[in-house]
Order: C-alpha cells, then sequence, then structure tokens
C-alpha cells in the first residue's frame, strides 16, 4: 500500500474476523502517565494516591502491531502529543464527563441495571 491506512483501513482492508492491535512506539511507566496528566491539567502531585496491586495485575501492557502494519496501518501521533490532546477534548468536552461527578450517573447506573454503581452483581 502506498500510503498509511484512513480510519475505514481495517474495515476496507483486514479479514473478517480477525483482531488487529493498534499501538504506536512509546512504552511509557504508569507513574509518567499520571505525573504527565497531573501537569497537564494543573493538579497537584498531592492528588495522586497510591493503591495496593491487585491480585494478578499486569505488569505491563505490550501490543504487537504488525498485523495491522501489515496491512498499511501506521500511527499518526506520539504517545504524549495524544495525551495532550486527549486532556484538552476533556477540558473542551464537560457536557460529556459532568453528570459522572454529579451524581447522575450513578443513578442512570442503577436504573438500567438495578442495582448501585461498584455492587457486585446478583
Amino acid at each position: 500500500m502506498s500510503e498509511a491506512l484512513g480510519p475505514r483501513g481495517v474495515l476496507e482492508h483486514g479479514l473478517a474476523g480477525e483482531v488487529y492491535n493498534a499501538g504506536g512506539p512509546d512504552e511509557v511507566p504508569n507513574m509518567d502517565v499520571v505525573r504527565r496528566i497531573v501537569e497537564l491539567t494543573g493538579a497537584s502531585e498531592s492528588q495522586i494516591e497510591h493503591v495496593a496491586d491487585r491480585p494478578g495485575h499486569d505488569r505491563r501492557y505490550s501490543l504487537s502491531s504488525e498485523k495491522v502494519r501489515g496491512i498499511g496501518w501506521e500511527p499518526r501521533v506520539r504517545f504524549a502529543e495524544g495525551l495532550a490532546e486527549t486532556v484538552g477534548w476533556y477540558r473542551e468536552n464537560a457536557w460529556w464527563w459532568e453528570p459522572v461527578r454529579s451524581g447522575d450517573y450513578r443513578a442512570y447506573y442503577e436504573r438500567q441495571y438495578g442495582r448501585p454503581l461498584g455492587s457486585s452483581a446478583a
């Protein structure tokens, strides 16, 4: 393929039933991501709460993008740039996430699932 696949690339060029992982070359420790989010949002590092590891947690997430690159996909945005763009999107679209903070989402969840958010399934 002569150019990188666009948003519909896997749909148009991939094989039905196949899984295509898309990932870039950047490997960033979780705490570095957290600190960058704190920096981008103007929050304080004192808001970072360290919690105990959950049993069986993943020490590392690593995807192979070999298959999707084989049909012409290439990443267009590096991690740091994408993270900054994501934080910017959330800043500009409070309408999307504000109901979660207001409690409206908890009420919605309970109506939808018949149980409070965070409770175990029956």
